[in-house]
């Protein structure tokens, strides 16, 4: 149980920052605004459901899927760390920029079914930051039972809180944007995107510990 405990605090607070559904939700109201709030409630429950699956699929297919191609956890997390990191520091000095690209890449999408997954969850609430995290924890699992069964019922659970909240806050936008100025936006935005700076440089150290300390146990 301390096992499963200890899964989700890695795991919730990592794939949270990364995803900030909080920003996500503001985004999600401002471009669905033209949607009654019948259809919005469907196409928020869409969403939480497929940042679910990829969510799922990065967590336990990732590293599968890179020990096919050859590539090794310890280049996961080097690569992982630096693009998560970029993604904290671009976001922390620029977070207007960021919120306005994600803008742009739902400018004359619609409103059908398909738009719920593309582009509204890939890459609005789930795009490549939050798949190289979620595919960083997985590989990270223990290999020995029941600690890998612990492991893997946490970080199902952390997937499964931060779908409940991306439901939460995409299902309520249009609360939540009349509660939220614009400063307490940019303010949760730049805390959420110090704390995923902070995340990528410890994926990062991970990495590059994992590369260097075989050559220093060689000498």
């Amino acid at each position: 149980m301390n096992g499963a405990i200890a899964a989700f605090l890695i795991g919730f607070p990592a794939l949270f920052s990364i995803v900030n559904p909080i920003s996500g939700a503001l985004i999600f109201r401002g471009v669905t605004a033209d949607l009654p709030h019948a259809s919005r409630a469907v196409m928020a429950r869409k969403v939480a459901v497929y940042s679910f699956v990829v969510m799922m699929v990065a967590l336990w297919a990732g590293s599968y899927i890179l020990a096919f191609f050859g590539i090794s956890l310890a280049a996961l997390r080097v690569a992982g760390g630096v693009v998560v990191a970029l993604t904290g520091w671009n976001l922390l000095n620029q977070p207007e920029s960021h919120e306005a690209k994600k803008q742009e890449q739902m400018a004359g999408a619609g409103y059908s079914d398909d738009q719920a997954l593309f582009p509204l969850t890939i890459p609005i609430t789930t795009g490549p930051g939050t798949v190289s995290v979620a595919v960083a924890l997985g590989a990270g699992h223990p290999r020995a039972w029941p600690d890998s069964g612990w492991f893997f019922l946490g970080m199902t659970g952390a997937a499964a809180a931060l779908t409940a909240v991306i439901w939460v806050n995409y299902h309520f936008a249009d609360r939540l944007t009349a509660f939220m100025s614009d400063t307490a936006t940019r303010t949760v935005t730049r805390l959420s995107a110090f704390l995923l700076l902070c995340i990528g440089v410890q994926i990062l150290i991970t990495g590059v510990e994992d590369v260097l300390s075989p050559l220093l146990a060689s000498h």
